[in-house]
């Protein structure tokens, strides 16, 4: 930690208050590393707004004098986006206290909140109204709207809700100034000149910082469905999807591909559990709701499994009876990051494909990567239905993982040129921070490179918005 000087702690602490200025090492030790473990930078402290007015004040403060500001919400995020950098010249602007409701409007289906709520509060606060918010993400205890926000947070409803900028209809955004600019309209349409949110969903705090927004609601599902199926190639899991989507259209609300290996390391959390239809190479995870209160999508859904294994389109399934059944399927899914985390450091990959382009591209790249790295563990999963997986590779069983991190480059360069060949991203949904910053030059054109540069020169001139991520 970089020492805070006394006028500039005090200054910091006449917006804030003392007791949100922080400096002590214990204090600011959180902030100053990622949920990985992989970046940890230094800071002049860590200053805590508790209002748009404070941060609106800090950011004055700091354009004033030229102190670089890195936004952090939950500090979930996996590229390193708000974590700040080791010279230690910056302040992390930790959004946390900044978690109020501000207002439900139930006839419009939407939602104001402050961008320190937490993602789960923002889903009970919906339910308590009797409608729904669909974003939902494993880490939704502790990420924050306005870092799902500035990452366009994805997750596991993407397939019929959309990602985060698909589910925001206005923003709040302290700009670089220290200027405010309310764009918080519950508007779904408004085309009076350049929709501005969009410029700061997905940014990362690199062109101004948000501090609330308007959601979009829908309403609750009265009739869920969960199922999970064993297949035994990829290929049949998007024959699959197929099928279900031909049957139950906008009513398939996930589809997430796991594999077996993955299913294992998932399972180490809750050994205890029976393993659900054991021993098989793939699995989905399907969900299924209607907000109808006698839909008939459970014989639809029974129907369409049992038709697929008659066909040996799917191997075997099995359909949870209960709301418990149904979420300890989902902890299978959910657990697969954490397990991974307590493995140890592993190379990570957050790509996007078209959904018929992913068979093939799962071929080649399995190949390339295990021809390279023949005894490496690939723990593959993620929202098939909209083409986002995360396609990640572990050490060798008694390889040490932080040894491992070293073929890092290699395997990053594998399979982001094959991921670049079939027509994909190599960033879904985690965004780029300082962990993609490289592969953003290597694959984007010249031209929306420019584009991306100008834009930062434009709203963030001394480039003072969270330096040295993205751009």
């Amino acid at each position: 930690m970089a020492e805070l000087g006394a006028t500039l702690h005090d200054r910091l602490a006449s917006i804030v208050g003392d007791t949100h200025v922080l400096t002590a090492a214990a204090e600011t030790e959180p902030y100053l590393i990622d949920w990985r473990g992989r970046f940890r930078g230094c800071a002049r402290g860590v200053v805590r707004p508790g209002s748009t007015a404070e941060v609106a004040a800090v950011v004055r403060f700091c354009a004033d004098v030229g102190i670089p500001m890195v936004p952090q919400g939950g500090n979930t995020g996996l590229c390193g986006g708000a974590t700040p950098h080791v010279t230690g010249d910056e302040i992390v602007l930790a959004l946390g206290r900044m978690n109020r409701l501000r207002e439900i409007d139930a006839a419009n289906a939407s939602i104001t909140v402050e961008a320190g709520m937490p993602l789960a509060a923002v889903q009970q606060h919906a339910a308590a109204a009797g409608l729904y918010f669909p974003l939902s993400l494993a880490s939704e205890g502790s990420c924050t709207i306005g870092g799902n926000l500035s990452t366009n947070a994805g997750g596991t409803a993407v397939l019929r809700f959309g990602n985060a900028r698909d589910l925001t209809l206005g923003l709040e955004i302290v700009l670089a100034d220290g200027r405010v600019w309310n764009g918080l309209r519950g508007l779904r349409k408004d085309n009076t000149g350049y929709d501005l949110k969009h410029l700061f969903i997905g940014a990362e705090g690199t062109l101004g910082i948000v501090t609330a927004a308007v959601l979009k609601l829908f309403p609750a599902a009265r009739t869920q469905v969960t199922a999970l199926v064993a297949l035994a190639s990829v290929t049949a899991a998007v024959a699959l999807l197929g099928r279900l989507q031909s049957v139950l259209s906008d009513r398939l609300s996930g589809f997430e591909l796991v594999s077996g290996v993955a299913l294992a390391l998932s399972r180490k959390l809750e050994p205890a559990v029976p393993a659900p239809l054991p021993g098989h190479a793939w699995y989905v995870l399907v969900q299924i709701d209607d907000n109808a209160q006698d839909s008939p999508i459970a014989a639809l859904v029974e129907t369409t499994i049992a038709t697929a294994v008659d066909a040996g389109v799917a191997l075997d399934a099995t359909i949870a009876q209960s709301a418990a059944q149904a979420a300890r399927l989902w902890a299978l899914r959910e657990n697969i990051s954490e397990a991974q985390r307590r493995e140890g450091p592993n190379i990570k990959h957050d790509i996007s494909l078209a959904v018929s382009s992913i068979p093939a591209f799962l071929d080649e790249c399995n190949a390339a990567l295990l021809a390279a790295f023949p005894r490496a563990r690939l723990i593959i999963f993620g929202h098939l239905g909209d083409g986002n997986l995360h396609y990640n590779l572990s050490a060798p069983e008694g390889e040490a993982p932080v040894d491992f991190l070293d073929n890092a480059a290699a395997v990053n360069r594998i399979v982001h040129d094959l991921v670049a060949h079939h027509g994909g991203s190599f960033s879904a949904e985690h965004g780029i921070g300082q962990l993609k910053r490289d592969d953003l030059v290597r694959y984007k054109s010249d031209v929306e490179l420019d584009l991306m540069r100008a834009i930062k020169r434009t709203l963030d001139p001394r480039g003072l918005c969270n330096p040295g991520k993205v751009l």
